[in-house]
């Protein structure tokens, strides 16, 4: 295998087919200097979410895949493996639903913003529930959506 690139795409690349045995998608790769050595973030996530025992594996399939390849060189790195996170944009379909229920802000191309409550989605686009008036996006259609934290949301009698 070659050297990373410094995107990350090839550690990507080496780590995908290897997460997704575990039942993972392989969300982000960031590598980033800090001082002489290098942090290596990877993120990963699946329907239902992420536990500590599924990072615990990822960690493990993530280092075996390192230290059989020369992908990170002879620079010293720490590698991180965490969830995706609620700070990270909804870029695919799968995040729209993982993200069902949630809050979002939405950015359109169009320079409109909304925010609205994720009801339904595909592989083609989102409906919103905003301001109780359902709104369907085409994903061709957002420029930026994030998931809004919500500390005192309350909830409907069907919820509880």
């Amino acid at each position: 295998m070659s050297r990373v690139s410094p995107d990350g795409s090839g550690i990507a690349d080496a780590l995908r087919d290897r997460l997704s045995a575990l039942g993972l998608d392989l969300e982000a790769v960031e590598l980033t200097p800090a001082g002489k050595r290098r942090v290596l973030r990877v993120a990963v996530d699946q329907d239902g979410g992420v536990s500590l025992d599924d990072i615990a594996d990822a960690t493990r399939a993530v280092s075996g895949v390192l230290d059989d390849t020369d992908l990170m060189g002879e620079t010293a790195y720490t590698l991180e493996v965490t969830s995706r996170g609620v700070d990270r944009p909804l870029t695919e379909p799968r995040h729209w639903r993982r993200n069902r229920d949630r809050l979002v802000k939405v950015s359109l191309l169009d320079g409109t913003q909304l925010t609205g409550r994720v009801t339904d989605s595909d592989d083609a686009g989102v409906t919103l529930d905003v301001a109780g008036s359902p709104r369907r996006l085409g994903y061709d259609d957002v420029g930026k959506a994030l998931v809004q934290i919500e500390f005192n949301r309350k909830r409907t009698e069907k919820e509880a």
